[in-house]
């Protein structure tokens, strides 16, 4: 049992050197490094000249989604299968719709305004 637990302990890894030191603990002055943000990292890497044919993450166009945008209740944020006819507004279920048909049309206004829907139809 003794011979296992040796064994253990000498194990010697080979990907790891012994005369490593990590950046920050080479250096003899205490200065943090600078954190930079993805909006600075995204600015410095399109500053830079890139061969013509280079592909990069912000050079990359997605193709447009084949699926449906899904739609989502204006009251709840639920998956809402259902719409009203009347004042456009998206539901996902019947409290919901009895609720839309109860309100003045200014907050249905303002619901279709901060869903960014069109105004109200009839």
């Amino acid at each position: 049992m003794a011979n296992i637990n040796d064994e253990k302990n000498d194990k010697r890894f080979i990907f790891k050197t012994a005369s490593f030191q990590h950046a920050s603990t080479k250096s003899s002055n205490n200065k943090k490094k600078a954190w930079r943000s993805l909006k600075q990292i995204i600015t410095m890497e399109r500053a830079l000249n890139w061969p013509e044919n280079f592909v990069h993450y912000s050079s990359i166009n997605a193709p447009p989604s084949f699926r449906p945008a899904k739609k989502y209740s204006d009251i709840s944020g639920l998956i809402a299968p259902y719409t009203d006819p009347q004042s456009r507004l998206q539901y996902a279920t019947i409290e919901e719709y009895s609720t839309i048909i109860s309100l003045p049309m200014d907050i249905t206004a303002g619901y279709l305004a901060i869903r960014g829907a069109s105004s109200i139809v009839g």
